[in-house]
């Protein structure tokens, strides 16, 4: 009968629960409470029973437990005659904290840990409310691991359960909730309505039969059961030979032979040869592939390689065919410069020749006579020049015109451009026309008097001494063409009259546009701490006016200076050094997009690495052709620096990028050299805050900073250290 009730007592909990997962445990230990209560006799009959503490030890009760500070509840069955160690075991394992950080408290005093729920004075299936919180809170947070409002069943639930004497035992059951998802047992779907029912699981165990203490074995389980089943061949097979009243032809008969017979050794000896055969050709296969993969890696090494060497020589003649270009028509300054290098190198090689072969009067007549060639040479090359700056100055003016009328214009989300064009632009724009009509000779007579009539009435809207002048010089060249003199005798009015219209475009009052690229702001507060003097020429000039070069300083000559120095004395030529920063920027900014030292040197810094520090020479070979040095990476894994770059020839940079760590590919002596020269390049660099700032400094912890090394040339001036420091 107990066994009955503790059947339907777990049937009703199943019911009650609806399908929620229960702890097995906890259903057992209901079910053995629901027999033990239905077996013992009353309460009364019980004060003389020794064991009645232990039986009500076991009962469970239910235990609120609030987290302090947050407020959170957590429900639990526990049982009554346990610790409240226990209890805090078990609640560190749930809120996943030590157990030694707890602390339980009772109506605000602390309990002990030794104390049952039975001392405090829980009875059996009752209920009481207790605080817990952290010692350490910041360490370990009391936080439940389910946040309440993400499921509203509680976390424990009364069970009815119908006893043998047909009473009803209220018992306190835990609901287990797993974090994964349950799993799909299959189901069906009706075929009219399309609802789908799956099938439901739950985790208490079947009923097991008692154990009667007699091993029973099941017959079918030991015995053979014997099944006779015929079998029939696809084809029919049979034998017949010839007899009495029986003929079978031999028409169809073969005769076999029986042949040599094979051994094991001889059957393993012919497969050994079988497999050896086809391993030769495997591996004679496998050789030829390697071999064609071999010839095909050499065959693209050499095609590159030869591309490497094409590539190489047709940018050396691209060179010399460009500066061969610059020397026979020089349009830049840059081009003028080359010839200035040039006429400066063939008078030291004369010079030295007249030293070196002639004595006394005749070498000072050859020294007059060459003097005398350097002179028509440098006025040559100034005619060109003047000729030079004539025929830019119309593509320069134009130009200026062309950004004044140019419309406003920005990229759209879409990677478009949008253009915008302002009153001031249109502005610009009327102004540019008129000029370029005013400046076109090839006009007829009628067209022309058209021309200055637009032009006077445009100058009209203004009146100042500039625009009156204007009028003036446009009512004679009017009076002139209608008495009919010849254009030829006009140029110089019409020179003046285009000259004075320049200069009324480029006034802002009248045409605002163009004071964005005027080089004198016309604010003067503009020019308050942006003024300079020039200790060469004695002019206060912009900042613009002077180097740019990292280690140059504003108290040095402004560019003209400089250059008009270049000219009379050193006569330089930095176009080589251009070109190798150029191609530092370019392979660098391929390396490393976000890199900023190369884009802080300026070509004056370069020429200082390659002529001082380097010596003008590949660091391996000592090649001396400054149109073939380029800079590299001393260590490839580190970015581009003066204390981390190499000089070396076009052909030796493609062998030194291979090379993994420099300390195992060269010679400790080749080593101590480079790292001397990167010395050499940190202390000069070291004294320019801009590029201070990417020095190392553990690399600078034990060295003198010293002062700026002076380049050993005499095309060297001592009034300034900037000069020098270049």
């Amino acid at each position: 009968m107990s066994h009955q009730m503790a059947t339907e007592s777990r049937t009703e909990m199943e019911k009650l629960l609806g399908g929620a997962q229960v702890r097995q445990d906890v259903i057992q230990a209901a079910a053995e409470e629901a027999e033990t209560q239905a077996d013992l006799p009353d309460d009364s009959e019980q004060l003389g029973d020794p064991h009645r503490d232990e039986h009500v030890g076991n009962s469970t009760a239910t235990v609120k437990v609030v987290l302090v500070p947050e407020g959170h509840v957590m429900t639990v069955a526990f049982a009554i005659g346990l610790s409240v160690q226990e209890m805090k075991r078990h609640l560190a394992s749930e809120l996943r904290v030590p157990a030694e950080v707890l602390q339980v408290s009772l109506d605000g005093r602390m309990v002990e840990e030794q104390q049952s729920l039975m001392e405090l004075g829980v009875r059996p299936h009752g209920s009481i409310r207790m605080e817990m919180s952290s010692t350490d809170p910041n360490l370990h947070p009391l936080r439940p691991l389910r946040p309440p409002d993400h499921d509203n069943m509680p976390d424990v639930i009364t069970v009815r359960v119908h006893t043998e004497d047909g009473a009803f035992q209220e018992v306190v059951v835990e609901i287990e909730r797993p974090p994964q998802q349950k799993a799909f047992l299959g189901g069906y779907r009706h075929l009219l309505t399309g609802a789908q029912y799956h099938n439901a699981a739950v985790q208490t165990l079947p009923n097991t039969r008692p154990d009667r203490g007699v091993i029973a074995f099941s017959r079918d389980t030991q015995t053979v059961e014997l099944k006779s089943k015929a079998q029939q061949c696809p084809v029919s097979v049979c034998t017949q030979m010839t007899g009495i009243g029986c003929y079978v032809s031999c028409t169809n008969d073969k005769l076999v032979v029986p042949g040599n017979y094979t051994t094991a050794d001889e059957y393993h000896d012919r497969r050994l040869r079988a497999v050896i055969c086809l391993q030769a050709y495997a591996r004679r296969w496998l050789a030829k592939q390697a071999v064609q993969h071999l010839r095909t890696e050499r065959d693209r090494r050499l095609a590159w390689l030869e591309l490497q060497e094409r590539r190489r020589r047709e940018e050396k003649e691209e060179q010399l065919r460009d500066r061969r270009q610059r020397w026979l028509n020089p349009q830049r300054r840059e081009d003028f410069n080359l010839l200035y290098h040039a006429l400066e190198k063939w008078r030291l090689e004369e010079e030295q020749r007249i030293n070196s072969s002639l004595r006394g009067a005749e070498r000072k007549a050859a020294l007059y006579s060459l003097l005398e060639q350097e002179t028509q040479l440098i006025a040559a090359i100034g005619c060109h020049r003047i000729a030079v700056n004539n025929n830019n100055y119309d593509t320069t003016v134009r130009r200026f015109l062309e950004k004044s009328a140019a419309p406003h214009q920005w990229r759209a989300a879409d990677g478009g451009m949008i253009q915008m064009d302002s009153q001031h632009t249109i502005r610009a724009r009327e102004l540019k026309d008129i000029y370029n009509n005013i400046t076109t000779s090839s006009v007829s007579h009628e067209q022309r008097l058209q021309i200055l009539m637009t032009l006077k009435h445009t100058v009209k809207e203004h009146e100042c001494q500039l625009t009156r002048d204007v009028v003036d010089l446009i009512d004679r060249e009017v009076d002139l063409l209608t008495r009919g003199v010849k254009a030829s005798s006009l140029e110089g009015l019409r020179k003046r009259i285009s000259t004075l219209f320049l200069q009324y475009i480029k006034i802002p009052a009248f045409n605002p546009e163009v004071a964005k690229l005027l080089q004198v702001p016309q604010n003067p507060s503009q020019l308050k701490n942006n003024m300079f003097l020039c200790p060469s020429c004695h002019r206060y000039l912009r900042s613009a006016d002077f180097s740019s070069s990292a280690s140059a300083r504003l108290n040095g000559p402004c560019l003209d200076c400089t250059r008009l120095d270049n000219i009379a004395r050193s006569r330089n030529d930095f176009s080589c050094y251009k070109n190798i920063l150029k191609r530092l920027r370019a392979d660098e900014q391929r390396l490393n997009p976000e890199a900023k030292i190369p884009f802080l040197l300026q070509v004056e810094d370069v020429q200082y690495l390659v002529e001082v520090v380097w010596a003008s020479r590949s660091a391996l070979h000592a090649g001396s052709d400054l149109y073939n040095l380029v800079f590299v990476r001393w260590e490839c894994q580190r970015d581009w620096s003066p204390w981390n770059c190499f000089l070396l020839s076009k052909e030796e940079t493609t062998a030194h990028v291979e090379v993994e760590d420099v300390h195992k590919t060269y010679e400790a002596a080749f080593i101590r050299r480079i790292e001397h020269m990167h010395t050499l390049a940190r202390r000069h660099f070291s004294q320019i805050p801009i590029m201070a700032e990417y020095l190392d400094s553990a690399a600078l912890g034990n060295q003198p900073i010293s002062k700026p090394i002076a380049m050993a040339t005499s095309r060297q001036t001592t009034h300034t250290p900037s000069s020098s420091a270049r």
